[in-house]
């Protein structure tokens, strides 16, 4: 991440046409797509020189699209350089910033200086990204690295979905200035600083609780046994609803899309896929801790009745 910025920054320092990235944007999508295939060609060659038990648990049905999608192999490794690891948080995060920074110098381009609504959208993108690569840490215990293989769908979702999806907003604002009044971005501000606060606060307190079931933060927690030997949080965040990380990540998403104004669905189109994506994530997580949990999953649902959306879902 350092490396990068000072790349930006020194590109910035000798006047690097920044904003170009705007009209580059489609065909650097089609080269990272053509990467992608043959990325996961790669990946799915190669998973056939390894192991069984390095295979993941999902990856392996002898049905040659499915696992070519999905991925054979868990974690696939060059030496020590694991490649899903790296994919997860590297090249399509940073890639993601890199291409809101360009569209806003586009912005500026034409426009003299940055809006409101822009730099609301990027300086909102910065931190969720800078948070994911300050806490990298935290993706160990994420289904897509304990759970899923690394093929198509993983290699595709990290290097092209993010980077050119999640920017749509910056993209939009580029085509469609929005004019934003101080009262309604203090508003956006207050829902993405919630947002972020359920997320950042959730997700280390399950972190915590993980690495140091005793720390002062987390000990006083109610907690449920399970057969396996570990325990459930039935308490704090995850007393509140059974994922408010999800819950956070959502009220964010809602954040981003805001600062582009009702005039047009395109900006929305990213809180609701990433609504339909956690709803479908949620379901994939309870089957998996049903399996592994068992009456102890059913209790501790029980007791904490709603998944994602207080009082609703």
């Amino acid at each position: 991440m350092c490396i990068s910025v000072g790349l930006v920054l020194l590109l910035l320092k000798l006047g690097a046409p920044l904003g170009r990235l705007f009209e580059l944007l489609l065909p650097l999508a089609v080269c990272t797509i053509v990467l992608s295939f043959l990325l996961s060609i790669f990946l799915y060659a190669r998973s056939f020189s390894v192991s069984s038990d390095a295979l993941a648990p999902g990856g392996n049905t002898g049905n040659h699209l499915y696992d070519f999608f999905i991925g054979r192999e868990l974690n696939p490794r060059i030496q020590n350089f694991d490649l899903k690891y790296f994919c997860e948080l590297r090249p399509g995060l940073i890639g993601w910033v890199v291409i809101n920074l360009g569209l806003l110098m586009k912005e500026v381009e034409l426009r003299g200086s940055p809006s409101l609504a822009m730099i609301l959208v990027n300086g909102f993108q910065l931190l969720y990204v800078g948070d994911a690569l300050w806490n990298e840490e935290a993706v160990l215990s994420t289904m897509d690295i304990v759970h899923d293989g690394f093929g198509f769908m993983l290699v595709f979702g990290d290097l092209v979905w993010v980077p050119f999806a999640y920017s749509l907003q910056a993209s939009f604002l580029v085509v469609h200035p929005q004019a934003l009044s101080m009262l309604g971005a203090a508003v956006i501000i207050a829902l993405n600083g919630m947002g972020y606060y359920i997320f950042r606060s959730s997700n280390s307190q399950k972190n915590q609780f993980r690495r140091d079931p005793n720390h002062p933060n987390v000990s006083k927690l109610r907690t449920i046994p399970t057969a396996s030997g570990k325990k459930l949080l039935v308490s704090g965040w995850w007393g509140f609803v059974r994922h408010p990380n999800y819950l956070g990540d959502l009220l964010m998403a809602l954040a981003w899309s805001l600062p582009c104004g009702f005039s047009h669905l395109l900006p929305y189109f990213y809180v609701t896929y990433f609504t339909v994506l956690l709803i479908h994530r949620e379901a994939r997580d309870e089957r998996q801790c049903k399996l592994k949990y068992g009456a102890s999953w059913d209790s501790y649902c029980k007791q904490v009745p709603y998944r994602i959306f207080p009082y609703i879902y």
